[in-house]
């Protein structure tokens, strides 16, 4: 099996630990916040989709349910369906809408497909056999022009000291195609405090291709193909809905530890049409002597890489019959060791990203090699952007966590005090 090059990262010790477009730019936009619980528990839901119906616009939610989404005005006739897996989907219309304090309920939804539905299959690795040979069918085997928003994070411990955040160009390649999907830069900032990381920094190695890679149904290869899928032991869970519409839940997990690479989890698979509708996995980082310095491209001699987590999440939505890819993140969480040193650190690198506009394109949009990104890039430092409060402009974000809103305000007062300290140096100099 492939290692995964979108899990590698860079480690050095003297501050190398290296672990869009608008598709229809619109001059007037509303933009609409709140936030989407569970209608019982009143508790904030995570990864809801929202997306604007007869459009392509769409946003998901952060962590804490909260959504910032922005609609042209030409589209505020329009309503907004709010969907997660194991929930009933809501349309909400927007004229029902306040711009601000929004709270959407949604409720579990309960449902079972019958004993006959899962017997259709002999056991569950046929139907998981069977989503992979057929993606064909389920997937649109086009050119697709995405927008997406790219966030990235890095933690020690649990304070923030490195925030990347994107707006980029997807071209997203034929799904039978041997051709990678392209990428290119829209609006970028990024901010890190290296006196936080001590000695050792920690970027991520790809940007937002660290995300796109995990589009397993482009990239099977990364996780099954027709060597490693006879590795897996695959079992029916409970069935669930996402959008209204029944899913199949496929638990796998390895049968013994013969591969590299071993992954823990769950394939949600859409009960019509057999497409991957979503995939939540993890790393099996139990055996800490074959996962040392795994997710490590490059490091000191005198360091020591142990994951502690990684775990990975893909969502695709359906338009017109075919399925398309929606939203992917990934959360590593690993420690460093020094050798012959008191040095244990721990880290938690996250980084996710979300379609929220796209049009298929029947045509090979050509784009030079100097404005595509590679997938050894790390986002450009611009960290000026976090001054202005409305750097994004129309694009769609992932509204941010609360830790993220507090970095984001470090860095402002920073950049005031930074400001504030140049002004006072040119008028010591005489300079006006």
């Amino acid at each position: 099996m492939k290692t995964s090059h979108y899990l590698k990262t860079y480690v050095s010790l003297c501050v190398t630990l290296l672990l869009a477009f608008s598709l229809s730019a619109q001059t007037g936009f509303t933009e609409f916040s709140g936030k989407v619980v569970n209608g019982n528990s009143k508790k904030g839901l995570e990864a809801v989709s929202l997306n604007i119906n007869e459009t392509n616009i769409s946003t998901i939610t952060n962590s804490e349910g909260e959504f910032v989404i922005k609609v042209p005005n030409e589209y505020l006739d329009s309503k907004v369906m709010v969907a997660l897996l194991g929930y009933n989907t809501r349309v909400i219309p927007l004229s029902e809408m306040s711009q601000n304090d929004n709270v959407i309920k949604l409720y579990e939804a309960v449902t079972q497909l019958s004993t006959v539905s899962i017997s259709t299959f002999k056991d569950a690795k046929n139907l998981v056999r069977k989503v992979f040979e057929n993606r064909e069918n389920s997937l649109d085997d086009e050119y697709v022009d995405m927008t997406a928003f790219y966030r990235e994070t890095i933690k020690r411990r649990n304070r923030n000291v490195s925030l990347t955040e994107a707006v980029v160009n997807i071209l997203k390649q034929p799904n039978t195609s041997a051709q990678r999907d392209i990428i290119q830069l829209g609006k970028a900032r990024k901010s890190t405090d290296y006196k936080r990381l001590d000695t050792v920094s920690v970027k991520l190695q790809g940007g937002p291709f660290s995300t796109i890679y995990l589009d397993i149904m482009k990239y099977p290869d990364y996780i099954f193909n027709d060597e490693t899928i006879d590795s897996y032991e695959f079992s029916f869970n409970e069935t669930s809905t996402i959008n209204n519409q029944n899913v199949y839940v496929v638990d796998f997990m390895p049968k013994n530890n013969e591969l590299n690479i071993n992954y823990i989890g769950k394939l949600y698979i859409d009960a019509q049409s057999l497409a991957l509708a979503r995939a939540d996995y993890s790393l099996d980082v139990s055996d800490m002597k074959k996962t040392k310095n795994l997710l490590v491209k490059k490091k000191p001699s005198s360091i020591e890489v142990y994951p502690l987590e990684a775990n990975y999440k893909v969502d695709y939505k359906a338009k017109n019959g075919k399925w398309y890819y929606s939203y992917s993140s990934l959360d590593l969480k690993f420690k460093i060791n020094k050798k012959r040193q008191l040095f244990n650190k721990v880290y938690t690198l996250s980084s996710e990203m979300a379609v929220t506009d796209w049009e298929i394109t029947t045509v090979d949009r050509k784009v030079k090699s100097k404005d595509r990104l590679k997938p050894s890039v790390i986002i450009t430092d611009a960290i000026s952007g976090f001054s202005d409060p409305n750097f994004w402009g129309q694009y769609n974000l992932i509204e941010p966590d609360k830790s993220i809103e507090s970095a984001i305000e470090k860095i402002k007062k920073n950049i005031t005090r930074q400001k504030e300290r140049e002004r006072k140096q040119k008028s010591a100099n005489g300079k006006p």
